[in-house]
């Protein structure tokens, strides 16, 4: 097995995480960061073999994903989405250039951005780092850089790679396709206020 820990934040998706977590735990170690949820999302997780940290308030997938950051303990860490919408057979394509020592984030770059605003700050993002998906949920990253990030933003759209960037990161990208999930996706109001985070970043950092 890798040195690899899968970080899951996760927000009331006891309907879906647990399918998530049984695809993982057969190759990975996986720590599954319950949000604040009101139904039984941890539950389903820990059944599934996943370790569980309950957040006890629901306060956002960014501090969600820091908190698996700090509670993993491999040298490379990969998050991923509970709603099954990435594919655990992608996860070696992007660890492995990270333990060949070429990168030290690589995202899974999806060939469908879905959302409007989502491509606009990735159009923006790639003013400065030449990347195709700056909003993947899928990333494989040095856990070293991960515990540097701040991540003081709305989302990670856009910043997550800005902000590492600008660290000096050696970033690259593997080609990943993704599973149609059941439901509607909602308006991402938080993309207005991530613009400005992200013009923030290619202005001022």
């Amino acid at each position: 097995m890798a040195d690899v820990t899968v970080v899951v934040p996760a927000y009331n998706e006891a309907d879906r995480v647990g399918a998530t977590v049984r695809e993982l735990v057969q190759d990975y170690s996986v720590v599954v960061v319950d949000d604040g949820s009101t139904d039984n999302t941890a539950t389903e997780a820990r059944k599934a073999g996943a370790t569980v940290i309950q957040q006890p308030d629901n306060n956002g997938y960014i501090v969600a994903l820091k908190r698996g950051f700090r509670e993993a303990s491999s040298n490379v860490i990969v998050t991923f989405d509970a709603d099954g919408e990435h594919r655990p057979g992608d996860i070696q394509n992007l660890v492995r250039p990270i333990e060949e020592d070429t990168f030290d984030l690589v995202l899974g770059a999806r060939g469908t951005i879905p959302r409007p605003s989502e491509r606009l700050l990735n159009r923006l993002t790639q003013l400065q780092v030449p990347v195709q998906d700056s909003g993947t949920g899928l990333r494989a990253i040095r856990r070293s850089l991960a515990l540097q990030l701040e991540l003081d933003t709305a989302c990670t759209c856009g910043t997550l790679v800005l902000e590492a960037a600008s660290k000096g990161a050696r970033i690259g990208e593997v080609s990943i396709e993704t599973r149609p999930i059941e439901g509607p996706r909602g308006i991402a109001w938080k993309h207005g206020e991530q613009l400005v985070h992200v013009l923030r970043y290619l202005l001022f950092a």
